[in-house]
């Protein structure tokens, strides 16, 4: 079925603001569709600086859980970072744990195995790290849910202090402090994710260690080499791409080429990444390589790679790394083959079934979320992807917009051992024998929440234009609404009726791309469709179409040049 294009309207103030803004009317248009609207605005959207950020003072807990890291350094306790083992968790750790390394405190850190202890805090491993010494222990990307662990840290005599930025429940744990950001009213950014949380706890301690708002020398290097590691893991974790997060990102980004950190160069090495970087390449290069020390062994690697690694030692475990990475993508090509085998032998595609629940004993639980969300894009509902092991299962969610994640795994919480998560993503643990009902029961509630509709793709755009409108000023203006990801959606836009220029062609290794040239009122560009091989049958049958598309600056054998790159097409007689 044709994706369902959902075109934003053109905006009546659209000339006036593009005066006022100093802006091509197509970005005053784009700015306007992401709730911009003053000068001041558009230029803290265009030109977001680190000086924007929100003091770490206003970050709920940040002050107490700084004045409590600061004793522990002075009286020299021993601290433990128990971080969890995707990007976010990992770079979460390594911001904490370099800032108090340079204050010279006693820290080391833990990660939970994947399959072994799952998600989270766990009561054994606490119990572990007091036997072994640990005073202060420090939670990063998790535990806002983990009170029967809590108070088994106070029975132990632990001082826990629980940063995090998933859902909190109505009681929060009873610990020595809690840093959130939604557990107070006021805090302007409640999308911060776990590192994003990390960092500013890590300003905040800056702060107290050096007796002032305005950091020491060496806290402030520590905090500037850092604030990749906070880009890394704000983009990997999908968090919106607004605010505070945007500055991040786009602070984060723009340091990362330069970084003094080995691990960072050699994971920039060995992903063949050199010059600037974007959200493209942490979605695509960097943070799967990260991502695969947790899916396919241990994370702890991960964290040592930005941790206690030199030069040498960080170029072997980035090569590590890659291996992983590559035996993950093998590995998930598989698994994603057979969950869509699945969903269709049992007719799970069909409108009588709003979300899929899958569950088999064959498939690893290191990549059932990355099938997981293979699936929701392959069929645009909800999904949940269970790897059985024995008597236990651990199980992946993902989600479609206006399916909150969370509140469907609660709300079938009576068959789950466990689960967590937000809005887009879940995770749980379930009994084998209670697959089967915890199956109805969310498909259930997803027949009961979701319309018939909502399994149609669906294409938001920002506009529709004309050729004429995509010239090289105004597409390099687009550039800088960037960095690009959730809630900052690439720019796509859409044409009226254009007739194929040329003799459309298939290109690249396995001719699976298009390559075509569109005209329209005089205008004539050249385009690009990856993965859209399929289309070129109708292409020469109709020879007129419309695109949705994103406006690029080709700069092939140094020309550079405006093109499309083709995201969708309409032929006449599509709905």
């Amino acid at each position: 079925m044709p994706k369902e294009w959902i075109i934003h309207p053109r905006w009546a103030g659209c000339s006036e603001a593009s005066a006022d803004w100093s802006v091509p009317p197509l970005v005053a248009q784009l700015l306007h569709n992401r709730k911009v609207a003053s000068a001041a605005d558009a230029r803290a959207f265009l030109d977001p600086k680190l000086t924007d950020l929100h003091p770490p003072d206003a970050l709920p807990g940040a002050t107490a859980a700084a004045a409590l890291l600061a004793e522990a350094i002075r009286d020299k306790r021993r601290i433990v970072l128990y971080g969890d083992y995707d990007v976010d968790g990992i770079t979460g750790v390594a911001i904490l744990w370099r800032l108090l390394t340079q204050a010279g405190a006693h820290v080391s850190y833990y990660v939970p195995h994947r399959v072994d202890e799952g998600y989270g805090l766990n009561a054994a491993a606490v119990r572990t790290l007091a036997d072994e010494g640990a005073q202060i222990l420090v939670s990063v990307d998790c535990g806002i849910t983990a009170l029967d662990v809590a108070d088994e840290a106070r029975r132990l005599g632990l001082a826990l202090i629980i940063t995090d930025h998933h859902e909190p429940r109505e009681t929060l744990p009873d610990c020595a402090a809690v840093v959130h950001p939604r557990i107070a009213p006021g805090y302007p950014n409640a999308d911060l994710c776990g590192s994003g949380v990390a960092f500013k706890l890590a300003w905040a301690l800056a702060q107290r260690l050096s007796g002032a708002d305005r950091v020491a020398p060496e806290y402030r290097a520590v905090l500037m080499d850092t604030l990749p590691l906070a880009a890394l893991g704000t983009i990997a974790d999908v968090v919106p791409l607004v605010g505070e997060n945007r500055i991040i990102a786009r602070g984060g980004l723009a340091l990362m080429a330069q970084s003094r950190l080995p691990g960072v160069r050699a994971l920039l090495a060995v992903a063949d990444l050199t010059g600037e970087v974007d959200c493209s390449d942490v979605g695509y290069r960097i943070a799967p390589r990260i991502n695969a020390a947790g899916r396919m062994g241990h994370a702890r690697l991960a964290i040592d790679l930005f941790t206690h690694a030199d030069e040498n030692r960080a170029r072997e475990i980035a090569l590590y790394l890659d291996d992983h990475n590559n035996a993950r993508k093998a590995l998930q090509r598989k698994q994603a083959r057979r969950a869509c085998e699945l969903v269709e032998a049992a007719g799970l595609d069909g409108d009588t079934c709003r979300a899929i629940v899958l569950a088999d004993h064959e498939w690893h639980p290191g990549v059932v979320g990355i099938v997981a969300a293979n699936v929701v894009d392959r069929f645009h509902k909800p999904a949940v992807l269970i790897a059985l092991d024995g008597d236990i299962g651990h199980g992946s969610a993902r989600s479609v917009p206006y399916f909150p994640m969370h509140e469907a795994l609660a709300a079938c919480g009576a068959h789950l051992i466990s689960h967590g998560g937000h809005a887009m993503a879940g995770g749980l643990k379930i009994s084998a024998s209670a697959v089967p009902a915890f199956t109805e029961a969310f498909v259930a509630f997803a027949n009961n929440t979701l319309s018939g509709s909502a399994a149609r793709a669906r294409l938001r755009i920002d506009g529709e234009v004309d050729l004429h409108e995509i010239d090289e000023p105004t597409v390099s203006a687009l550039l800088r609404l960037g960095p690009f990801g959730e809630g900052n959606p690439k720019p796509i836009l859409a044409s009226d009726w254009l007739d194929i220029a040329d003799e459309p062609r298939c290109v690249g290794k396995g001719g699976e791309h298009l390559q075509l040239s569109v005209r329209q009122n005089g205008s004539m560009l050249k385009a690009i469709a990856f993965g859209a091989a399929q289309h070129l049958p109708a292409l020469k049958d109709h020879r007129r179409c419309r695109v949705a598309f994103e406006p690029i600056i080709s700069a092939y054998q140094g020309r550079r040049r405006v093109e499309l790159q083709v995201v969708d097409f309409k032929f006449p007689g599509d709905a």
